[in-house]
């Protein structure tokens, strides 16, 4: 549809839309940074969207039952901005519109979760928010089923561009929604045909409507300009039992003279001659950031449209028991309930008891198995390796199209959008996801990860086969860096428990946080019970701590997380029989030892001591408490890895790396 028949035919449509294009194309030529082609493409879908599909309440950014909007195509971000602004978003003011991308504004380069309401998870990086959607869609999915549709029944609607569906991570996401037939998610394709390097055809030649087609999607078609068009297509796109993709044929920067059609559009300021030229042929005319009195009340009576709907669900809430009301309320905070610390404690009191020896993804799964019956908003789930990763306890049941109450998923081998569509259910409300997948396979979910960490959402990774004590299967599946990895990453827990105590602490802080995501790296092979003598008190809080004291003068202090905590405390052994006073040190979670207060630190690592860290994997993360934290050069080892490991059983390969009580007494008296 041409701009001129636009304007006659769709005169109101038109107005609206175009405050989208002219606040889009002002902000980042103030910027002079940013992407102002695709919400000029896409403002007529956008549009009719708000005005007529989604189901919000401006006034009540947080309301559980509000359909989700997500703009995967987060360079578009001036979109979402413009939309919140027009709409009445009280954070999004008109100021926040003209500092765009500006340090201290909440209007960043790309949506961030948090620093804005209305923007339901951070996209920017392509194809990560159509996988949070998949996640999104599974979420309302599961709460319906546990509380009915008069409490939860919404849509998750997402723009996505050509660089989304060209993402890898996409047809892992798309694979599981039309497995799952995930019928209230519908993705709205910008298709625009172009990229940054220039038209699509230069790098893809897929046919995405038969790509989705063949993944269980319904696949309808508009022209993404007319607004009658957009309207059927969505209106269509809601009577579905699948998940929807609706092809909207657009033009990147809209209007343009110079730059429609062009990667020129996609991401730099078009240029105040473009504007101006661009803005005539809109028939807007009004200066930069200006919205007319009476564009601005039409858009903002959109905002408030849903507030009808929000109060009919209040009273649908009302209506509810209070026990009932409450639970929901509960689950969708994130608060745990009060049964958790007792099922942990009972866990832990009973390892320590029978001195249970486990491999600690099993010890994991022993844990599950109390807390899943008393937190019905946890989902687990693992990458095709649920009989090795053992996130499935007996109670759950498995997530279907058919049995919407099942708790666990079978995401297939696809670990990166397993770990996408978990940050899309924490994100959501009311659940608590958990998947599972091999340590060396972050290296697989890592893009997802990241965002975790970046929006500060609880989502919990159940790493297991953690170290070359996995054995046979080679250096392929060994992961020495990935520790590291998980370390160096801000905002991430990752947690190496000992034994079946520690996983059960580990377990508790993972399911408590609000903000935090947390990494289990889980053993393999069985490890014995180390902690003993039982406490209520969670030690692996505190991060690491002191596990077994030296009984004469203490002369060395050895460090150690997971299994290799065993292999310390045989050196112990062998060393407080030679009469060297030897404490050993659990460091379960890095991250929370250096949150300590100074004081405790230096109780747990005084000056004096030589130093061992023993772990079987890379250094790189131990230096901080070798040499710093009052350690020396001088008085410091690690026995560890330096390289890949190999194809062998586990117990040769340890010998073979020097990982062993032996070597760890040998370098400890070399040192002295």
């Amino acid at each position: 549809m041409d701009i001129a028949t636009l304007r006659d035919k769709h005169a109101d449509h038109w107005m609206k839309a175009c405050a989208i294009r002219a606040l889009a194309m002002d902000a980042v030529q103030a910027a002079n940074s940013g992407h102002p082609g695709m919400p000029m493409g896409m403002a007529d879908v956008a549009t009719v969207l708000f005005e007529k599909h989604l189901k919000f309440d401006a006034s009540a950014p947080r309301w559980a039952d509000r359909d989700r909007f997500i703009l995967s195509a987060g360079h578009g971000s001036m979109l979402i901005y413009a939309l919140l602004h027009l709409t009445g978003y009280q954070d999004v003011t008109l100021d926040q519109v003209r500092n765009f991308r500006q340090w201290g504004a909440i209007t960043a380069g790309h949506p961030e979760y948090g620093h804005v309401s209305g923007v339901e998870t951070t996209t920017g990086p392509l194809g990560q928010g159509i996988s949070n959607a998949v996640g999104f869609a599974m979420a309302e999915e599961s709460l319906r089923a546990r509380f009915g549709a008069k409490v939860v029944d919404h849509y998750t609607w997402v723009i996505a561009g050509d660089g989304c569906l060209m993402e890898g991570i996409s047809q892992e996401a798309i694979g599981l929604a039309g497995m799952q037939k995930l019928g209230k998610l519908i993705v709205l394709w910008d298709n625009n045909n172009i990229s940054i390097d220039g038209s699509i055809s230069m790098s893809d030649v897929t046919d995405q409507r038969a790509r989705f087609a063949a993944s269980g999607w319904k696949v309808i078609s508009c022209d993404g300009h007319d607004p009658e068009d957009i309207d059927r297509a969505l209106t269509a796109a809601k009577g579905s039992d699948r998940p929807v993709l609706v092809d909207c044929k657009t033009h990147i920067g809209f209007g343009s003279p110079k730059k429609q059609d062009t990667a020129g559009a996609h991401g730099s300021p078009l240029g105040p001659d473009e504007i101006k030229a661009t803005k005539a042929i809109y028939g807007w005319d009004h200066d930069a950031f200006v919205i007319p009195a009476d564009i601005l009340k039409a858009w903002r009576a959109i905002g408030s449209r849903g507030a009808a709907a929000r109060a009919e669900w209040e009273g649908r809430m009302a209506a509810l028991s209070p026990a009932r009301r409450a639970e929901f309320d509960r689950q969708m905070s994130g608060t745990a309930p009060k049964k958790l610390a007792a099922a942990i404690r009972a866990v832990k009191k009973e390892a320590s008891e029978k001195l249970t020896k486990v491999a600690t993804r099993k010890a994991s799964e022993m844990v599950l198995a109390a807390v899943n019956p008393v937190m019905p908003e946890t989902i687990g789930g693992s990458a095709d390796l649920t009989g090795s990763n053992l996130t499935k306890t007996a109670d759950l049941g498995i997530f279907t199209p058919a049995n919407r109450k099942g708790r666990h998923v079978h995401y297939g081998i696809r670990e990166h959008g397993m770990a996408a569509a978990m940050n899309g259910m924490a994100l959501h409300g009311g659940v608590r996801p958990y998947g599972g997948t091999f340590l060396c396979f972050t290296d697989y979910a890592r893009g997802a990860m990241r965002l975790s960490a970046l929006m500060g959402v609880p989502t919990v990774y159940v790493m297991t086969h953690d170290s070359i004590g996995l054995g046979e299967d080679g250096p392929t599946h060994q992961p020495v860096e990935h520790l590291a990895i998980c370390r160096a990453t801000p905002n991430t827990w990752t947690f190496r428990p000992a034994d079946l105590v520690e996983t059960a602490e580990a377990w508790e802080l993972a399911l408590t946080t609000d903000k935090t995501p947390s990494v289990l790296a889980l053993s393999r092979q069985n490890l014995p019970t180390l902690r003993t003598t039982h406490t209520a008190k969670n030690l692996t809080a505190q991060g690491g701590y002191v596990l077994a004291e030296a009984t004469g003068k203490r002369r060395a202090i050895l460090m150690a997380t997971g299994s290799e905590v065993e292999i310390a405390m045989k050196a112990r052994d062998l060393l407080e029989a030679e009469g060297i006073g030897t404490r050993v040190v659990s460091m379960p979670c890095m991250e929370l030892f250096a949150a300590q207060p100074e004081a405790y630190r230096k109780r747990v690592l005084p000056a004096g001591p030589v130093r061992v860290a023993v772990e079987a994997a890379v250094r790189q993360p131990w230096d901080r408490f070798l040499l710093g934290e009052r350690g020396t050069e001088k008085k410091a080892a690690f026995a560890g890895m330096e390289g890949f490991g190999a194809s062998a059983p586990a117990e040769r390969l340890y010998a073979e790396f020097g990982i062993t009580a032996e070597a760890v007494a040998a370098k400890v008296k070399a040192l002295l």
